[in-house]
């Protein structure tokens, strides 16, 4: 139920800003379960998105002065909140597995003054019905890489969730080791995942399917539900968004690291930071997840890997796509046999501009490929690679530095022919070049020493990395020390799921 105006003006919760309309809790209540947070100790924010509340339509003053720390760590519920633990299934490294919200809780969701709807959850908020004999609880670590990554991938334009806050918790999980418990305060157009459709085909009940396409068209499709065939509109929406989404995020050399259907978020956001890692020097086999042993989301498997997974949602809606079986399979086929096509599109063309492009010619594609092959050939950094291309054209490209290089000195001749059967100017080649590649992303070893130096009470690492990485465009001389990738070392970086 909508918070009245009279809640606003008494609740100091409600005078926050929040603004709570739960349309998620109105389906039938087996896609979620009644479940309130389990309070913590001494809750105390350590990271607070401020642009992102602003954004949100929150009332930063009222919000830190009030109850901060106490919603953002579960222990006071905001007045229109009405917390659930969402169930859902999952493909887990290619196993089906009922699943659930086994350490998240969703508070809700929050309408913004322009009226866009977001759902806010508490990620680490205690045990749940789902939780499988896990504690429910999250470590500082693994909360502040969430932060962090989640950020970055919208600053460099990517669609995703987003961190608003993390608390810390005054008490100890144990992994492996006592660690400082922790809360992320997640924000996400929805929860709604290939895994809640798998969910809900479990059942084997059509209408269940039928209700949770319906209200995903109505809240995040809107202008498909009086398509002829609407839930056909559905599959190839969610087809082409992540078509998208995959491309940008290999554009940027982004490893998600634990693509299971559970980690697909319907609406289109990268959902669910883990394992995850940005590559440095370029190499499409390359794994950082501790957990993926066979290479299963390696960097170069993630479009297949995202067409699998887009296969298993069109299974779920079989049954609503037509009433012959047989026909449904082939409406089904025909739609997810145009991913590839799409993704190479949108990858294509995301790769022209990386290398200062305007026009499609044939021959682009091989281009981009043999860069790459130049990249893995010779251990290039990937994101340095694209972004030093730019400033080679400034500047002028010095051969007799790049001469332990020739099949790339090779290739630079031709891309430089490429660049001049164009219209544009060179200069035109560098704005657009310098707008598409980052100078800056997470690097793995930054991330680590932002991390280790919270854990031990020393945020001010974290606070500068946020920094940088919130407009990574941006050329700095001052920051030149971030775009430096790791010493090698013998010991192949890993990443963990922090569960």
């Amino acid at each position: 139920m909508k918070a009245t105006e009279k809640d606003l003006n008494e609740s100091p919760a409600i005078s926050s800003g929040w603004n709570f309309d739960n349309s998620y809790t109105r389906l039938v209540n087996t896609f979620f379960v009644k479940q309130k947070p389990t309070t913590v100790k001494a809750p105390n924010i350590v990271v607070f998105n401020q642009p992102l509340a602003i954004s949100l339509g929150l009332n930063m003053e009222a919000l830190l002065k009030n109850d901060a720390n106490f919603i953002f760590s579960g222990n006071t519920i905001p007045v229109g909140a009405e917390p659930i633990a969402q169930a859902y299934a999952g493909h887990q490294f290619g196993h089906l597995n009922m699943l659930g919200d086994g350490r998240a809780i969703l508070l809700g969701e929050h309408i913004t003054p322009e009226g866009s709807r977001y759902d806010i959850q508490l990620k680490g908020a205690g045990v749940t019905a789902f939780s499988r004999r896990g504690d429910g609880r999250a470590a500082l670590g693994p909360m502040l890489r969430e932060y962090i990554i989640s950020e970055a991938m919208h600053a460099l334009g990517i669609p995703t969730t987003r961190s608003l806050a993390v608390v810390t918790t005054g008490e100890l999980v144990y992994r492996d080791s006592a660690l400082p418990g922790a809360i992320l305060t997640r924000v996400a157009a929805s929860h709604i995942r290939v895994g809640t459709f798998q969910f809900a085909a479990s059942h084997d009940n059509t209408e269940l399917v039928r209700s949770l396409a319906d209200y995903t068209l109505n809240r995040h499709f809107p202008t498909l539900v009086n398509s002829e065939n609407k839930y056909l509109s559905l599959l190839n929406a969610v087809i082409e968004n992540q078509a998208k989404l995959i491309a940008q995020w290999m554009q940027v050399g982004f490893i998600h690291g634990v693509m299971n259907t559970d980690n697909m978020s319907i609406c289109g956001e990268s959902i669910d930071f883990g394992p995850c890692a940005f590559m440095d020097n370029f190499d499409s086999a390359t794994v950082f997840s501790s957990i993926d042993q066979q290479g299963r989301y390696a960097f170069g498997n993630q479009p297949q890997i995202a067409q699998w997974n887009l296969t298993r949602f069109a299974e779920t809606l079989l049954p609503l796509l037509h009433q012959d079986l047989d026909e449904s399979i082939r409406i089904a086929q025909s739609a997810l046999s145009v991913f590839a096509d799409k993704y190479q599109q949108y990858w294509l063309t995301g790769m022209r501009k990386k290398l200062g492009l305007f026009t499609a010619e044939p021959d682009d594609l091989a281009l981009v490929e043999e860069l790459l092959s130049c990249m893995k050939k010779y251990r290039m950094d990937y994101t340095n690679t694209f972004r030093d291309l730019s400033s080679g054209l400034a500047i002028g490209f010095n051969e007799e530095e790049n001469s332990d290089t020739p099949d790339f000195i090779t290739w630079h001749h031709q891309w430089r022919q490429r660049l001049s059967s164009q219209t544009e100017s060179l200069d035109d080649a560098v704005a657009l070049m310098s707008k598409t590649n980052p100078v800056v992303i997470p690097r793995n070893h930054q991330v680590e020493a932002a991390l280790s130096a919270a854990e031990s009470g020393d945020f001010t690492v974290l606070e500068n990395l946020l920094k940088v990485l919130s407009q990574p465009f941006k050329e700095d001389a001052n920051y030149m020390s971030y775009r430096a990738p790791p010493i090698p070392s013998a010991m192949p970086y890993k990443t963990f799921c922090g569960t």
